[in-house]
């Protein structure tokens, strides 16, 4: 039985024939778009066998698919996912813009026989939605795939969901959501704090709302929540621009890593005035914008950003000062480079809730002397653990400085009202791992001589061993 099975089995299965694909040159974000499309038929056939229902058309369910063969099963499936994407709800959701990938009838083939081996339907939420994960995480790691830039450590999602600490009763978003990284761990955060059958009831189907500009993400995005048992009937994430939201819908809760760089060409125009935004192209300058937009007063937000908005003049300074004015940013956590997808780009997740002005901001410096990379030494929960700690979240009055006159080192730090008011910028450096050098001109130029005779004595006695030959 599939749930016997242990995870990491089943996450084997499906990356052994994401390397066969790889190898007939279907990429391994294709192969698992795919495997979604096809993953969700066979699960809409167990649940019919329950006697639960469906809500597929009957010539676009899994049993007219299977008993075709050949090009005759290609066709099929493409008609399937045409049909498909025409549907209204979680299935249009979930097929959004469906289009074939697997053009080999023999490949098409085997990743079918290998979900049918399993019975998807009865697997536990958790145990399904964690192979799904699994999947996600390592397509993201996949440098060829491109899929990283959909996502976010989830070491860093539990820190910062943690912190933010969403209620059960509350409304959580992500105007950017990728793969559904901030909605499942808020939703795991979530539903643990209550067994009230309303509570969750409203956690699952009310609560969340996630937006995605990429097809293949939304889809990615709605089935990963979905192996979770969250929107089973109506996903919580939406095909949308964000930047042209218009709806007046306000969130309790926003935590999101939302796409840096400038708008691509193209792109719909954002309406500046009509949004009461401050005119930039810059991507992350809009989205903070839009989220500053959307949370409501007494609302609190987690956003990873890029130096450059805390550093950057003109427009963003101006948004900078809008958000200072309007909204308390208490928190600002440095990352180090080499966490995410784009090297070398340097963030920091920033925390704030609307409708007080900005006094002291606390820092927790976890850049400096501080070295990551995805693969050799990938960042973990544990890394993060100090800043949980020192965050307080629910009893901030209580936050105490790491960084004194004993250890001026410490990467916890308050800056006060009137430090912050008197700074152009937001981008606090305090930390400094280098040691002095004491010593006098005499002292070094007699270490430099002393280093001098070893070198000089060395060649002395390599010409020596070379029989005098010229060096």
């Amino acid at each position: 039985m599939a749930n016997q099975k242990t995870e990491s089995a089943l996450l084997k299965k499906v990356w052994d024939i994401a390397n066969v694909m790889s190898s007939a040159g279907v990429g391994f974000t294709d192969y698992i778009t795919q495997l979604t499309y096809i993953l969700f038929l066979k699960m809409d056939d167990e649940k019919e066998e329950f006697g639960l229902g469906s809500s597929i058309p009957e010539d676009c369910k899994w049993k007219a698919l299977i008993k075709e063969n050949g090009d005759d099963l290609v066709k099929k499936y493409e008609e399937i996912l045409k049909t498909l994407s025409d549907e209204k709800g979680l299935i249009g959701t979930i097929f959004t813009r469906a289009t074939n990938k697997i053009d080999r009838p023999v490949m098409l083939k085997k990743v079918l026989d290998m979900v049918s081996e399993e019975n998807w339907y009865l697997m536990d939420g958790d145990f399904k939605g964690a192979i799904y994960e699994g999947i996600l995480e390592k397509n993201g790691q996949d440098k060829k795939s491109g899929a990283g830039q959909y996502f976010t450590p989830r070491a860093l999602i539990s820190a910062i969901v943690d912190v933010v600490d969403p209620k059960i009763t509350e409304t959580v978003a992500d105007p950017c959501c990728g793969t559904g990284g901030f909605l499942l761990a808020a939703y795991d955060h979530m539903k643990k704090q209550s067994k009230d059958s309303e509570k969750q009831k409203f956690l699952k189907n009310d609560a969340l709302f996630g937006a995605d500009n990429t097809s293949l993400v939304v889809t990615l995005a709605s089935m990963n929540l979905y192996l979770h048992d969250i929107g089973t009937k109506k996903s919580p994430i939406v095909y949308q621009d964000s930047l042209l939201d218009t709806s007046d819908k306000l969130y309790d809760v926003i935590i999101t890593n939302p796409p840096f760089g400038t708008r691509p060409q193209g792109s719909v125009a954002i309406d500046f005035d009509g949004r009461g935004f401050i005119e930039t192209s810059d991507n992350q300058v809009n989205f903070l914008q839009h989220i500053m937009s959307i949370v409501k007063t007494g609302g609190r937000v987690g956003v990873v950003l890029p130096d450059s908005v805390l550093t950057d003049g003109g427009a963003t300074k101006k948004v900078r000062d809008k958000l200072m004015k309007n909204y308390n940013l208490h928190t600002i956590l440095r990352l180090p480079t080499g966490i995410f997808y784009a090297n070398g780009v340097k963030t920091n997740v920033l925390f704030f809730e609307k409708g007080k002005p900005t006094q002291d901001i606390w820092v927790y410096d976890y850049r400096t002397d501080v070295k990551h990379t995805m693969a050799t030494k990938p960042m973990t929960r544990a890394h993060l653990d100090e800043f949980v700690e020192c965050y307080c979240a629910g009893h901030m009055q209580d936050r105490k400085t790491t960084c004194t006159e004993e250890n001026p080192n410490g990467r916890w730090r308050c800056f006060s009202a009137e430090e912050v008011s008197q700074r152009e910028d937001l981008n606090f450096k305090w930390i400094d791992f280098t040691e002095e050098d004491e010593r006098s001109v005499d002292e070094i130029i007699g270490d430099m001589q002393a280093q001098a005779d070893v070198i000089n004595n060395a060649l002395a006695s390599l010409k020596e061993i070379l029989g005098g030959i010229s060096l």
